[in-house]
């Protein structure tokens, strides 16, 4: 598989695939298509009667997609897998992937204004068809809520001040590109530790934009329902919002990670976990692509 086939350099490729137990007459979902990098080596693992189905909302990975019998490719956010795999006649399915991710094709595209390393429109949509953009957020959230934003999603410290100055600067004229925007902000974050904030802000505003939280906590009880017993759920999380409502699904079977115990004091929970110890990338990998870095790698078996 060489980097040219796709944009997307899958992290932790062997280990996730591996994950997924996969049988060459099963049938797979890769939740997060992008690239097609993990989607392509499922498919080398799969005979003639295997099937897998792509999602990914984002245009751009329509251009990856594989041209492959055994492969469905479905434009959509991965919240409505319930809908989509009960359209493909897919309700039961062998195992479920999803990096987690934002990909380096996202990241470098001055366009898109995921990143704060080049200027641009601030839009952050990862379906271009849909949806409000980070601009729009910035222009008219209440002050309140937009500190709620930089809180939850970002983690940031001076959210409250953070949301302050964005409200005082758009009484003036309306924010709309990522130099305007850094221009504003940067003098709120001290030298050292610059580059960490700031990734926190866009973090929190691509999130918010995207629906990211409500959108995971969808999929993965639509996933719970969709996989057979026996069945993999395989999930690589970068930031510990994600990484917590991942490992509370596969403890108990819900997001919360709310404990419903037996008449004994067993946990019920509809998994059991493949791994107890969260699997990260070695070495190499985190020197090879740097993205890696905060990848961990949870997979869990479905009662």
């Amino acid at each position: 598989m060489t980097e040219e086939m796709t944009y997307h350099i899958p992290v932790l490729l062997k280990e996730s695939i591996d994950g997924m137990n996969i049988r060459p007459d099963g049938t797979y979902v890769d939740v997060t298509f992008g690239g097609g990098g993990h989607s392509q080596y499922i498919l080398s693992k799969l005979g003639d009667t295997g099937r897998l189905l792509g999602f990914d909302q984002d245009e751009d990975a329509e251009k990856n997609i594989v041209d492959d019998k055994r492969f469905t490719f479905i434009r959509s956010n991965f919240r409505y897998l319930h809908n989509f795999l009960r359209y493909e006649h897919a309700e039961k399915v062998d195992a479920i992937l999803a990096d987690l991710g934002v990909s380096s094709h996202h990241l470098d595209d001055s366009e898109r204004g995921f990143s704060f390393r080049f200027d641009g429109k601030l839009d952050m949509r990862m379906n271009k068809r849909a949806g409000v953009t980070a601009a729009d957020i910035l222009n008219t959230y209440e002050e309140e809520k937009l500190a709620s934003v930089f809180h939850l999603y970002g983690e940031l410290k001076n959210s409250r001040k953070l949301a302050s100055v964005i409200v005082k600067a758009r009484n003036n004229h309306r924010i709309e590109t990522t130099e305007e925007f850094l221009t504003l902000i940067r003098p709120l974050f001290g030298r050292e530790r610059e580059k960490k904030e700031l990734a926190k802000v866009f973090q929190a505003l691509r999130i918010e934009v995207n629906e990211e939280m409500e959108a995971l906590k969808e999929m993965l009880y639509a996933a719970t329902e969709a996989l057979k017993p026996g069945g993999r759920l395989v999930v690589i999380t970068y930031h510990s919002l994600e990484d917590r409502i991942v490992k509370n699904m596969m403890k108990t079977g819900n997001a919360e990670g709310k404990v419903e115990q037996d008449f004994f004091g067993n946990i019920q929970s509809p998994y059991t976990l493949v791994n107890n110890k969260v699997i990260i990338p070695d070495e190499n990998e985190q020197q090879r692509n740097p993205r890696s870095r905060s990848a961990k790698l949870r997979i869990a078996q479905k009662k």
